[in-house]
Parts: structure tokens; C-alpha cells; sequence
């Protein structure tokens, strides 16, 4: 994929921002894991009791699958939108630009390293899971292409926010006012055939519902969305994005000053 030094230099990118979240990884793997554990404990133990079943699925593992994947989401989002702000604050992704380094691989490297995060905060929180349900994988397949798209496509839409950003209160305003009322929207606590068809029609405009029911499909084996489709919308939204932050990097839009 890569030549010699254009391989070196999305190592680097990598490692510097895997460093940057695991040396403080009290602050930004920790947290994550507590919160769902939360959710776990009050949603699923005491609320689960009373609701029964969803979806034919003890309401703890209905939840499950939504819960790892809310996880993923916010926190390659936000490792990426944090990071690349932070560069284009102090002036260092200037430096990066003028550099002999394409585009794609500066790109390639800041995703990489968003979804790392995601990732291993998906990881923990799963392992957690394993105390609260008993789950077994259905489509293992499905289940880690799915995890991998979405950490894919929420890290770039950080990175286009953080381009935009020109200041820290704009990094927070997409997750505060966009992200969460979408994820709470996306089918994480509830099966869609509940709802009323105006509110049907309503969550299937919404990209993470379909990625919180491919992930279910891929744990459970049941879904509320056909795989194949939610899979094309999944690509379609990833080329889309990444065509975008290629050419906010090539026309230098928000980051050079």
C-alpha cells in the first residue's frame, strides 16, 4: 500500500497518536468503561427487569450490542476530532503539510490512530459485558466488519470536525447536539417495530441505526434492517467522508492559517 518512507511516516503518525491516548489512558479508556457499566447496571439490571424481553432477547442482550457500539462511536470521534484540533492549535499540522508525506497517508494515519482508540475501548467494554450477559457470536464476520466501518467513518467525521473547529467549544458541539441524540435515536435501548411508522421512517434516516442493528445482527442474529443495505450505506458514507477530508487536506480549508 505504501512505499518505504511513506510507510515510515504513517508508522509514526500511528504510534504518536496511540501514545497520546494510552499514556493517559485513566482519562480516556477508563471512563468510557465506567459509563457502560452504568448503562449495564441501570439499564440493563433494573429497567431490564421490567421491560423482559426485546426483540425475543432478554433485554440485557438486546442492549449489549448497542452499548459496544455507542462506545466505539464516541470515542474514535473523539479521539480524532481532540487530536487534529490540538495540531492545528499549536501549528504543528502545518509542519506535517509541507512535509514530502501524501495527503492519504497523513489521513490514513490520524484514522488509524482514532480507531485504535475506539477499538480498545470496545474491547473493554465487551469484556465487561461478559459479566452482566451471556453472549455468543453469531456472524463474527459481520460483527468485526461492522465494528471497523463505523470506528472508520465516526473518525473521519471527527477529523472534519476538527478541521472546522476554531475553537475547543466547536469540538464540542457536534457531539453534544448531533452525535448523541442520534445515537440515543439509533436503536441502542429499543427494537424499531416499537415505535409508531412516522418514527420508523424517521430512525431510518439515521446512518447509526443501521450500524447498531448490523452490529446486533452480527451478535444475535437478528435485526431490524437488512444487512446488505446497511452495509452499502456504511460504504457510501465512508467514501463520501474520506473523498472530503482528502481534498480539505489538499485545499488546506480550516488549517492553514
Amino acid at each position: 500500500m505504501f512505499s518505504d518512507h511513506r510507510y515510515i511516516a504513517f508508522e509514526t503518525i500511528v504510534s504518536k497518536e496511540v501514545r497520546r491516548f494510552s499514556r493517559i489512558w485513566l482519562q480516556t479508556l477508563v471512563p468510557p468503561a465506567i459509563t457502560i457499566a452504568l448503562y449495564f447496571v441501570i439499564f440493563g439490571n433494573l429497567v431490564g427487569r421490567r421491560i423482559g424481553e426485546m426483540g425475543g432477547f432478554q433485554y440485557m442482550e438486546f442492549i449489549v450490542p448497542g452499548l459496544i457500539m455507542m462506545s466505539v462511536i464516541q470515542n474514535s470521534y473523539s479521539n480524532v476530532v481532540s487530536s487534529f484540533f490540538s495540531q492545528k492549535f499549536q501549528k504543528t499540522v502545518e509542519e506535517l503539510l509541507v512535509a514530502p508525506v501524501p495527503n492519504y497517508v497523513i489521513l490514513s494515519g490520524v484514522i488509524v490512530g482514532g480507531m485504535a482508540r475506539g477499538l480498545a475501548v470496545g474491547v473493554i467494554v465487551t469484556t465487561m459485558s461478559l459479566f452482566f450477559a451471556d453472549l455468543t457470536i453469531e456472524y463474527p464476520s459481520i460483527t468485526i466488519l461492522t465494528i471497523l466501518l463505523t470506528s472508520m467513518l465516526f473518525s473521519l467525521m471527527g477529523f472534519i470536525n476538527a478541521v472546522f473547529a476554531n475553537s475547543f467549544d466547536d469540538i464540542s458541539i457536534v457531539p453534544t447536539f448531533i452525535l448523541t441524540p442520534l445515537i440515543y435515536l439509533g436503536g441502542v435501548f429499543y427494537s424499531v417495530q416499537l415505535l409508531p411508522t412516522f418514527w420508523q421512517i424517521v430512525s431510518g434516516l439515521n446512518p447509526i441505526f443501521y450500524m447498531v442493528n448490523t452490529f446486533r445482527y452480527g451478535i444475535l442474529g437478528s435485526s431490524d434492517v437488512d444487512v446488505y443495505w446497511a452495509f452499502l450505506i456504511l460504504g457510501v458514507f465512508i467514501i463520501t467522508l474520506y473523498t472530503s477530508c482528502i481534498w480539505l487536506l489538499r485545499n488546506g480549508r480550516g488549517i492553514r492559517s
